[in-house]
Parts: C-alpha cells; sequence; structure tokens
C-alpha cells in the first residue's frame, strides 16, 4: 500500500516537474491555421544556410497551437504546413509572438517588432522576384529593365538595411539571390557594409552565430579586394606583393628584398617544419646566400607569439614576417599554397615557374645552376 502510494506521489512530482520546465522556456509562440483543424505542422530552423528540423505541433480542432522554446540568441523559425512555407518569424529571447495564417501562407504576426521587419524583408524580395520575372516575360530587350529593377532593388535594401542595423532582420537581405549564380549583394565592397552591420549586431548579441556569418562573409570579400589590388601590382612587378609585419612590427614588403633570387617560404611554426628550418632550410640559406639567396619566410601562424619564439630560438637568419589570418590569408590564395612548407623562387623580378618545388634536393639543384 505504501510503495502504491509512494509511486503515485512519484508520478504526480514529475509531471509538475515537466510542466516547470515546459513553462520555463522563455519564448513563447501561439498560432492558428485556418482550414488546418487538427494538422500536423513543421517548425524548421535556419542554421546560417540550411533548414534543419527544430520541432513538430498538432494544431487543434479549431486550427490553434502553441510552442514554447528556449532561446539565447536570435533565430529565424519557419512554419510548414506539408512542403508549404506558411509563415517567417525572427524569435528572440523572451518573445511572446502570436501568428495567424492560412494553408497558402498569407500570414500575420503579432508581438514582435523583428517579425513584422521580416515579413517586409520578404515582401519587398518576392516583388522584386515577381517583377523581373514580369520583365524577361513580356520586354523585348528586357535587359535594360532589369539592371534598372535591380539597380532600384539594391539601393532600397541598403537603405533598408542602414536604417535597421540593429535588428537581425537584415541578415536575410544580404543573402538573397537574383538567379543562382548572382547575389543582390554581389560587389566585394559591399563586404564593408556587412562588417559594419556585424558590429552593429555584436552589441546586441556578439556570440550569435548570425554575427560570425557575416563577419565570415565581410573577410571573405575584403581578401578578394586585397587579391584584386595584388593582381594589379602583380601586373607591374611580375609577382604578388606581400606586405606583412617582422619580428619587430615594422612591415617588410616582398618586393624591398634586392637580391638575385629570392625564395618565398611559407610555414608555420609547428614542431615538423621547425625541424625543416634547422636540418634543410638553415643549411641551404648558409650555402647559397653568400652567392645572391634570401629568404622571405612567410608564416601562417595564428599565434604570433609562438612564430615569435620559434625565429628567436632557432635564430632563423632570413626575412621573417607573420600572417596571423593563417588559411584565411590572401596570398594562400594568390600563391597558390596546398600545403606547408611550400616554395617559390622570384628571378628577374618575376616567379619562375619551374620553382614550385618542395623537395630539398630539387632546390639545392636549382640554386647551383642559377646562382
Amino acid at each position: 500500500m505504501q510503495s502504491s502510494q509512494s509511486m503515485k506521489s512519484f508520478r504526480i512530482l514529475l509531471l509538475a516537474a515537466l510542466a516547470l520546465v515546459s513553462c520555463g522556456k522563455n519564448t513563447q509562440l501561439t498560432g492558428i491555421v485556418k482550414d488546418a483543424p487538427e494538422t500536423a505542422l513543421t517548425l524548421q530552423l535556419l542554421d546560417v544556410n540550411r533548414f534543419q528540423l527544430l520541432d513538430s505541433v498538432k494544431t487543434a480542432a479549431d486550427g490553434s497551437f502553441k510552442y514554447a522554446l528556449d532561446l539565447e540568441e536570435p533565430a529565424f523559425v519557419y512554419l510548414f504546413h506539408g512542403d508549404r512555407q506558411i509563415a517567417s518569424l525572427l524569435l528572440q529571447k523572451g518573445d511572446k509572438v502570436k501568428v495567424e495564417t492560412d494553408t497558402l501562407g498569407a500570414y500575420r504576426t503579432q508581438g514582435s517588432e523583428d517579425c513584422l521587419k521580416l515579413q517586409k524583408v520578404e515582401n519587398a524580395y518576392n516583388a522584386f522576384l515577381r517583377d523581373l520575372g514580369c520583365i524577361l516575360a513580356t520586354e523585348q530587350n528586357p535587359d535594360a529593365a532589369v539592371s534598372l529593377r535591380y539597380v532600384e532593388y539594391y539601393r532600397d535594401r541598403v537603405s533598408f538595411v542602414m536604417q535597421n542595423a540593429k535588428s537581425f532582420a537584415v541578415v536575410p537581405v544580404f543573402f538573397q539571390q537574383v538567379n543562382e549564380t548572382l547575389p543582390v549583394f554581389s560587389s566585394a565592397t559591399d563586404g564593408f557594409l556587412m562588417k559594419s552591420v556585424a558590429d552593429s549586431l555584436s552589441t546586441v548579441c556578439p556570440e550569435s552565430r548570425w554575427v560570425k556569418a557575416l563577419r565570415k562573409e565581410a573577410d571573405r570579400r575584403k581578401n578578394t579586394l586585397e587579391m584584386e589590388a595584388k593582381l594589379k601590382d602583380a601586373q607591374e612587378i611580375g609577382y604578388f606583393d606581400i606586405d606583412l609585419p617582422g619580428m619587430e612590427g615594422k612591415n617588410i614588403k616582398l618586393s624591398d628584398v634586392e637580391t638575385k633570387l629570392t625564395m618565398v617560404y611559407f610555414w608555420s611554426s609547428t614542431a615538423e617544419q621547425k625541424m625543416f628550418n634547422i636540418s634543410s632550410l638553415m643549411p641551404l640559406y648558409e650555402e647559397f646566400h653568400p652567392k645572391g639567396l634570401e629568404i622571405y619566410a612567410v608564416a601562417l601562424d595564428g599565434d604570433k607569439s609562438a612564430w615569435a619564439a620559434a625565429v628567436r630560438n632557432q635564430k632563423l637568419p632570413w626575412v621573417n614576417v607573420c600572417d596571423t589570418r593563417g588559411a584565411a590569408s590572401p596570398y594562400v590564395y594568390s600563391y597558390g599554397v596546398r600545403t606547408l612548407p611550400m616554395f617559390w623562387i622570384i628571378k628577374n623580378g618575376t616567379i619562375d615557374p619551374v620553382t614550385e618545388v618542395n623537395d630539398e634536393a630539387a632546390m639545392r639543384a636549382y640554386l647551383r645552376k642559377n646562382l
């Protein structure tokens, strides 16, 4: 008898605890879907560039539903009826949002300014795509009309972003597409606006995945601009110039190294590559530096102190610079660095195309022939 009573008490406590957990969730969503009684709906969460299933809910006999979730950062949540998206929501911690929609996706929300802004973003984008479709279907020479509509839309979106820089509703604007291959924000210089917005949003939620995604895209476009600038320089001097800080903190340009042959050496301060410096590179330098060889060593190290310690401890005598961007460095792309260590030789003001060699014996034979 006591055991049965204890089990009953335990079940009551468990149900109460579960109820408290549900009630304790910090974001509440309620809604109604017209013409969808006792119907299964799915909630999809946008994870930067893909949907992932969040949960499913079932409507009551009148089409209503309730859902609660815990949020620590803004989340883009999309309500689906079957395969059709019927509502788009930008939810924040503490929100209490109401949504009313139908099975075709005509929806409205209450309780969140961000949800209203997101809806305006999607409405404007859909209208833009419809306009482009109409132009292509009705105009005999649509190119000029398409360009005019694109410029108009782009300027309007820039204005929207600048006016709402602290709302996460601007994030999808940066990733809209004119078509499968052309983004609305297609210029490398748009990266400056992305960075500015990322800085503004970081004051709201610094660890948000959306802030990180914008910074990553802004950095990618910045690197593109740097690479374009280096391409222009390369046309003048015959190779991609490099300009990075050395051991004293002052930048040293590759183009300032004046010698018969310059070995551009990409490496990092891992134990294996530090051994390579002593066992392979130092003997080459001691033999060929008096004959006109200089080494311009680019360390792709995120940890600048580890690089500096390696240079000091090994007493590396050549030109040493460090790029803390590591694999994200634009020089990785411009010099086609696929593995470390990696070498190129600059001879007579241009890169010698035969000298992408990472073998000590082959490098020694090349240097003996050319010095």
